[in-house]
């Protein structure tokens, strides 16, 4: 499933291909038929991002709202003045790197006469189009065409997300987080305590600050819980400056060291039998919440 930096960066992608265009919006699956038709004809005035949910809004204040789970995928393409990634989402079929567009069928067409979208391939759940571009929608565990109220009850779920990071937001972590039970490793986790953490971000924050994944929440004290939120936004913003997660110093990149390769990214994420990067204690994996987790017995006592 694609972490908040990924969906933060589909939600500037539409902004800046999308924004203020009338869109053409259809569903070539079939499934997303009815909704389609709300918004078909209307143009797209923002693009939001919420932890892990997508809401681009039309001018007629209905909004698509998109979660993406753990199979769906946007794939973009169009004329030379429509660029950005070919594909977000979809970590299990395509990384947590995107695919850098460069000009083809199915990519934004630098240097190719645009004639339109191609036919769909696949089972396309949403297909908006524009005079110069086109987006595909495969896969989404949610594709729904939503009033402002009904997108309101599905924020007003969430916590707050660091890479939104508004007045309030880490005072409100800090106590969603304080107040549970629950280790600290699942409330990383928990989309109502914080939005758009996944297992990688959540395996990192902890190591980096050194937190026992098992602690619970009532038990971390509040300087504790703000460093976890400080180090969310950090890590997080930096995923979306870079398109993937890494978490290390360029210091520990072999190679030139100018970017990491992709053994090198984390620290203890599916690091699990190999020495500790800080203190060489080998990494620990075991199962919390149906999820893996990765951790550090000798740092994260």
């Amino acid at each position: 499933m694609p972490e908040g930096h990924s969906v933060h960066r589909l939600a500037r992608q539409f902004q800046d291909v999308f924004g203020g265009r009338r869109l053409e919006v259809s569903s070539p699956q079939g499934r997303f038929t009815a909704g389609a038709e709300l918004l078909s004809g209307n143009v797209m005035v923002e693009s939001v991002a919420h932890g892990k949910q997508l809401f681009l809004r039309f001018d007629h204040d209905l909004f698509l709202h998109v979660h993406l789970g753990l199979y769906g995928a946007w794939s973009f393409g169009g004329d030379s003045s429509f660029s950005g990634a070919s594909s977000i989402g979809a970590p299990r079929r395509i990384g947590e790197r995107e695919t850098a567009s460069s000009g083809a069928e199915g990519e934004s067409g630098a240097g190719v006469d645009y004639a339109g979208p191609p036919a769909p391939v696949g089972a396309v759940r949403a297909r908006l189009v524009s005079d110069n571009g086109w987006a595909d929608l495969r896969g989404a565990t949610t594709c729904a065409a939503v009033t402002s109220h009904e997108a309101e009850a599905v924020l007003g779920r969430l916590g707050p997300d660091p890479l939104r990071n508004r007045p309030g937001d880490r005072d409100e972590f800090i106590r969603r987080l304080r107040r549970r039970k629950t280790a600290v490793a699942m409330l990383l986790m928990d989309q109502s305590v914080l939005a758009g953490v996944g297992n990688i971000y959540r395996a990192e924050v902890l190591f980096r600050q050194a937190v026992d994944p098992w602690t619970p929440g009532n038990k971390i004290d509040a300087a504790t819980a703000g460093r976890l939120w400080d180090d969310a936004v950090l890590a997080m913003s930096d995923g979306v400056r870079d398109g993937r997660i890494v978490t290390t110093p360029p210091a520990l990149w072999s190679g030139n060291g100018t970017s990491a390769p992709d053994a090198d990214a984390h620290f203890v994420y599916k690091r699990e039998g190999q020495p500790c990067r800080a203190c060489g204690t080998l990494v620990g994996m075991a199962e919390i919440g149906a999820r893996k987790l990765y951790w550090c017995p000798g740092c994260q006592l």
